[in-house]
C-alpha cells in the first residue's frame, strides 16, 4: 500500500511551508518511493498570505486516510490561527484529533503548531514552531512544552517543526524513516540543500554526512563510492568521476568533506556492513565482499575504527 501525504490547507497559509515539503515527497516518489500527494481544506480555495490564490481542495470531511499515511499542516498566518474564526471550526479540529486516533500521523510545519495544540494534542508533549512564535504559543497553551532551538521534535506520531525552510529537513527526516537513507540523500542532493540534524536527534546516517558543501565534483565522487561501495575503488575512477586529477581530488575532497577519501569510503562501508549485519543468512565473509573487503579482519578494522 502506498503511503498518503495529505496536506490540509487553511487560509492564510505560507506558501514555503507547503512548497518545501511537498516538492521533498516528490522528488522522493522520483527516486521510486511509494507515495501519494493529496490535499483537503475546509470548503473555500486557499489564499496564501503573498496573495496567491489556490484552487479549492477536498473538503476535509471527504478524505479516506488510513493508518500509516501522514497529514501534513502547513503553517499560516498565527493572526488567523489564534482568532474565533479558526476556533470555531469545532468539526475540522475534532477531525484531526480523529485522524492521530486512527493511528495517521500529523506533521505541522512552523505556526501549524498552534493548530494541533488547539485541538489539544500537544498537552504535556514537546513541540516547536517558528523562533518567533515560541513564547507567544508557551503563554497561549500552558501544557505545551515548547523547545526553542530545535529543527523539529517527533512523540507519539505527531512532528512539528521549526520556522519555514526546516519544513524540509523534517519532511527529509520523514523520507529517510520511510524509505532509508540512501533516497533521502539523494531526494537532498537533487533539491541542492544539506540535511540538517539537532543534536537531540539520533546521529545522521553515514550517507548523508559530509555533504555541507556545493562542490558538484565532490558530489559526483561521493555518489559513485556509494553506489560502487562493493568495489575496491582506485584514486584515478574517482578522479575520472570529478574531472580532475588524482592529486587535485585529494586536496579538493578533504577541503569540501572534511574528511580524507579514504575516512569517507570507510564511514560508508561501516554504514553498509551494520545494515547487512541485520541479515542472518550472511556470513561476516560475505558481507566483507559486499563491501569491497577482501577479509573479517578488514571488515573488524572498518567497525572498530568508526564505532
Amino acid at each position: 500500500m502506498p503511503v498518503t501525504f495529505a496536506f490540509l490547507l487553511l487560509p492564510q497559509l505560507h506558501i514555503m511551508d507547503i512548497a518545501g515539503p511537498n516538492q521533498t515527497i516528490l522528488e522522493a516518489i522520483g527516486y521510486g518511493a511509494d507515495f501519494n500527494i493529496t490535499y483537503c481544506g475546509i470548503g473555500q480555495a486557499p489564499v496564501c498570505t503573498s496573495g496567491l490564490v489556490m484552487a479549492k481542495p477536498t473538503h476535509f470531511s471527504k478524505m479516506q486516510l488510513q493508518k500509516g499515511d501522514y497529514l501534513i499542516i502547513p503553517g499560516c498566518n498565527v493572526a488567523y490561527l489564534t482568532s474565533a474564526a479558526f476556533r470555531a471550526e469545532k468539526k475540522l479540529l475534532q477531525w484531526i484529533r480523529d485522524c492521530h486516533q486512527a493511528g495517521i500521523k500529523l506533521v505541522s510545519i512552523c505556526s501549524a503548531a498552534y493548530v494541533l495544540a488547539e485541538c489539544g494534542l500537544l498537552n504535556d508533549m514537546e513541540c516547536t514552531t517558528h523562533f518567533k512564535r515560541t513564547q507567544q504559543m508557551q503563554q497561549e497553551y500552558p501544557r505545551v512544552k515548547v523547545k526553542e532551538n530545535v529543527l523539529f521534535t517527533e512523540s507519539k506520531d505527531i512532528y512539528t517543526s521549526a520556522g519555514v525552510a526546516s519544513g524540509i529537513d523534517l519532511t527529509l527526516y520523514i523520507v529517510e524513516q520511510l524509505v532509508g537513507s540512501f533516497v533521502a540523500h539523494k531526494v537532498a542532493r537533487e533539491m541542492v540543500i544539506y540535511i540538517r540534524r539537532d543534536g537531540s536527534d539520533a546521529q545522521q546516517s553515514a550517507y548523508l554526512k559530509y555533504r555541507n558543501h556545493i562542490h558538484a565534483g565532490i558530489h559526483k565522487v561521493q555518489d559513485y563510492i556509494v553506489e560502487n561501495i562493493h568495489r575496491k575503488n582506485q584514486l584515478h575512477e574517482l578522479a575520472a568521476a570529478a574531472c580532475m586529477s588524482e592529486r587535485n581530488l585529494t586536496r579538493v575532497f578533504r577541503k569540501e568533506a572534511g574528511v580524507t577519501i579514504n575516512e569517507y569510503v570507510n564511514s560508508i562501508r561501516a554504514e553498509k556492513v551494520n545494515t547487512l549485519l541485520h541479515n542472518p543468512d550472511l556470513s561476516r565473509k560475505q558481507i566483507a565482499r559486499q563491501v569491497g573487503l577482501e577479509s573479517e579482519r578488514q571488515l573488524l578494522r572498518i567497525l572498530q575504527q568508526t564505532g
